[in-house]
């Protein structure tokens, strides 16, 4: 593999992985503010939520709009998260091709 392709992917592999754990952080957040395990009034509470939040709802909403309605079930974490797999394992294969 070429000297700069190789560090490159690894850098897009491990921001997909970030990406998929702030996803998972921001659900099990909403779901602790749900259940009121925590609340909004904390500050630092608060700046996690916004900033989860302002980093997942770009992704999420558009396919919150395309899926029906199932309820009180919001199942748009799950698409994305497998839509995140299904990248890295799209750039891993496509990698091995051309390297």
């Amino acid at each position: 593999m070429d000297v700069v392709a190789g560090p490159v992917l690894w850098l897009l592999f491990r921001l997909i992985d970030l990406y998929t754990w702030v996803v998972i952080i921001g659900v099990i957040m909403s779901w602790l503010i749900s259940f009121n395990v925590i609340n909004l009034s904390n500050q630092f509470v608060r700046m996690l939520h916004d900033v989860t939040m302002r980093l997942t709802e770009p992704v999420l909403g558009p396919i919150r709009r395309m899926l029906p309605n199932l309820g009180g079930v919001d199942i748009s974490p799950v698409i994305l998260i497998l839509l995140l797999y299904f990248a890295k394992d799209v750039i891993a294969r496509l990698a091995l091709r051309v390297g």
